[in-house]
């Protein structure tokens, strides 16, 4: 699943602000110099869910590495591995589980950064039948895909619960099992369906897996072995945009989501909900560690809390499928 610049802000402070730090000729060199082609694979429909990199590219910044960059939108229909290892995108935004069941299968694929601190998998209920913790499963209906049981199983086995005392009834991905009582409790994710109650002024209650153990890093960003030998300037170059976008995302996401609207409007997408999308997004995405070290940060402990996770989900891995020599060269800048 799932998601230039901000007319209104300008380029901190105008162009009298970005002479005087030198800017300027740098970005007018950028317009004229001949632009290296390049590709994103997003892991699904354009909206707020990617609205950095919609920064990045609406106010020149990857052109001021050089890189003329396609954001290649996903969908149920556009999987993300694919076009990395052929080469039609350098770089993939996938989830650490996906990426791990590509690996399993060949694909020479390393993690260069992690967008999501937190997994956005969340359990949603209403108010007067809340799931607060994992225990309160327990004697419950949730309704999800079967696909996803494995999720489950693993949220269980991490916190002590029978899964067998659950109850999993097979749902559309839609809240309206939920709202209809079919179903005490939705697996979901925190940023569409509590967004869609929301939206029709229904509270819910959404339990993060991620507080309760469940550590899959999501939206990473995925580049085959070959890049990282010998695309190095291209891909510290996108990872650099990225960066400063959503780095500038945090900072106005209402901004975001307008522009959002902006450069898709065709997209089908409602205002008020990608603003409410894009600002639950920040806590998912920002953290005590990325503060310390910048947008997509990790530590061997979140990487050993993966494969732990992973693990549960009948993956395999090593340390060694993260890689943050790219990341490391971008914050060093």
């Amino acid at each position: 699943m799932p998601f230039n610049t901000f007319t209104r802000r300008g380029l901190l402070g105008g162009l009298a602000g970005t002479a005087a730090l030198g800017l300027a000729p740098r970005l007018a060199a950028a317009q004229t110099a001949v632009l290296s082609p390049v590709a994103l694979q997003l892991s699904w429909l354009h909206s707020a869910q990617f609205a950095g990199s919609y920064i990045a590219q609406d106010r020149g910044w990857w052109a001021e590495e050089g890189l003329e960059v396609a954001l290649l939108p996903g969908g149920p229909n556009a999987p993300v591995e694919p076009p990395v290892v052929s080469g039609t995108a350098l770089i993939g935004i996938s989830a650490a589980d996906y990426t791990a069941a590509a690996v399993e299968q060949g694909a020479p694929f390393r993690i260069l950064g992690v967008a999501m601190q937190k997994n956005p998998f969340v359990i949603a209920s209403l108010p007067a039948n809340p799931v607060n913790a994992p225990a309160d499963l327990a004697g419950k209906k949730i309704g999800m895909a079967l696909a996803n049981t494995p999720v489950l199983q693993a949220l269980c086995t991490l916190n002590g619960v029978d899964i067998g005392a659950i109850e999993i009834v097979p749902t559309q991905y839609s809240a309206q099992p939920l709202l209809a009582g079919e179903v005490d409790c939705l697996l979901c994710w925190e940023t569409d369906l509590p967004v869609a109650m929301a939206m029709q002024g229904i509270d819910s209650v959404t339990m993060l897996m991620a507080d309760h153990g469940y550590a899959v890093h999501s939206q990473t960003y995925i580049a085959t072995e070959d890049s990282l030998a010998n695309r190095r300037a291209e891909l510290v170059g996108l990872m650099r945009g990225e960066v400063r976008g959503w780095e500038e995302y945090r900072l106005d996401t209402d901004a975001a989501a307008e522009l959002t609207l902006r450069m898709f409007p065709d997209a089908g997408l409602d205002l008020e909900t990608q603003k409410l999308q894009a600002a639950r997004q920040v806590p998912l995405m920002f953290s005590d560690l990325t503060d310390a070290n910048g947008f997509g940060w990790w530590t061997d402990e979140t990487v050993a809390a993966n494969i732990e996770t992973l693990a549960l989900l009948g993956r395999t891995v090593t340390p060694d499928l993260w890689d943050r020599s790219i990341l490391e060269e971008v914050h060093a800048g």
